[in-house]
């Protein structure tokens, strides 16, 4: 069996898209998956499966949300692995300077357009950093990130892929829970 996560984007936000935990974890258990548990109402599952094709499994998740919610969502699915190198290879963690609390993590579902680097760094922020990788793209937000112009709807825009982002608390949780 593997471990895999789940991270949709933009459910129970602002009213919008709105998916009860129970329900979603109903849908996952219904889909044939097992050891299913959610994060927080923002669309974090957790759950085994036997698949080892994430495309396929992103492509059933969607599906079955569209049918049972009447909507779409992106999906974007993590191994175990995936999500542990993320976390490793945060370039922010050893900088004393950086607040935790200030990190954040987009995950991106395929790799980004090469030169859309030079349109992020127009839209940050003096005091903002930000690292981009083949798949995440590390963000350091001082200001909060309700007040920055990098938020997931530009990032997207500029990158060229789909992409969602949670905070660093969100994140290390999700690597725990996998871990168990």
């Amino acid at each position: 069996m593997n471990t895999y996560i789940a991270i949709l984007r933009g459910i129970n936000v602002s009213g919008q898209k709105i998916i009860k935990m129970d329900a979603l974890r109903q849908l996952f258990e219904n889909s044939g998956f097992s050891n299913v548990r959610t994060y927080i109402q923002s669309g974090n599952v957790l759950f085994s499966s036997e698949q080892t094709n994430t495309s396929e499994l992103e492509q059933l998740i969607a599906t079955q949300i569209e049918k049972e919610f009447g909507f779409q969502v992106p999906v974007l699915i993590l191994t175990h692995l995936e999500l542990q190198q993320i976390v490793e290879n945060n370039p922010f963690l050893n900088d004393e300077t950086k607040n935790p609390a200030f990190l954040h993590i987009t995950f991106l579902a395929s790799t980004p357009v090469e030169d859309a680097i030079d349109q992020l760094t127009i839209k940050k922020a003096e005091q903002e950093a930000f690292l981009l990788t083949q798949n995440a793209l590390y963000l350091y937000c001082p200001n909060g990130y309700g007040n920055t112009k990098l938020t997931n709807n530009f990032i997207e825009s500029k990158l060229k892929v789909q992409a969602t982002t949670r905070n660093w608390k969100t994140t290390l949780e999700l690597l725990k829970m996998a871990e168990k």
